[in-house]
């Protein structure tokens, strides 16, 4: 019986190196993470001061822009803590998302531009929808004789430049 035991004992104390060093590497994956949590922690508290500097700096802009002359402006705005580059907030602010409110006011702008190859006006809305204009019957008539003439002055260009070629 004694031999049995010894050898239980010695295949335990085999086991037990090798679950050592699982529980080593457990170890080390949890440390890992705890730190990568703490990491993301940090970096979450830093933009939260950030935006928080940036909401204050409008603030006292708005402020001294209203009731205070330029240079309590200026001691103003020397005496905030700038830790935080100004190209670093910017580049931020790039990179956010558009909130709904300046989506709608970008798409609401409509421009007139010249399409050079038809010689039409396009109503382009926002980023570059194209929007149908309406007109009346002759106005449509005399978009459409101009439109012609110039697809006939490009038709023209091209033939007289393949005959000197």
């Amino acid at each position: 019986m004694d031999k049995k035991k010894s050898k239980r004992r010695r295949s335990t104390t085999d086991s037990s190196s090798s679950s050592d060093s699982s529980q080593e590497k457990k170890k080390l994956r949890k440390l890992k993470k705890k730190l990568k949590k703490e990491q993301r922690k940090t970096e979450k508290i830093l933009k939260k001061k950030l935006k928080d500097e940036k909401h204050k700096l409008k603030k006292i802009k708005r402020t001294t822009s209203e009731s205070c002359s330029r240079d309590d402006a200026e001691t103003l705005t020397d005496s905030l803590p700038a830790d935080i580059p100004l190209d670093l907030m910017e580049r931020s602010k790039a990179m956010a998302p558009m909130t709904k409110e300046e989506w709608e006011k970008r798409q609401s702008v409509i421009k007139r531009v010249l399409d050079e190859e038809t010689g039409r006006y396009r109503l382009i809305k926002g980023d570059g929808e194209v929007l149908e204009e309406i007109v009346s019957r002759d106005r449509h008539k005399q978009i459409n004789k101009l439109a012609t003439q110039s697809d006939g002055a490009f038709f023209q260009s091209q033939m007289i430049d393949r005959k000197h070629n």
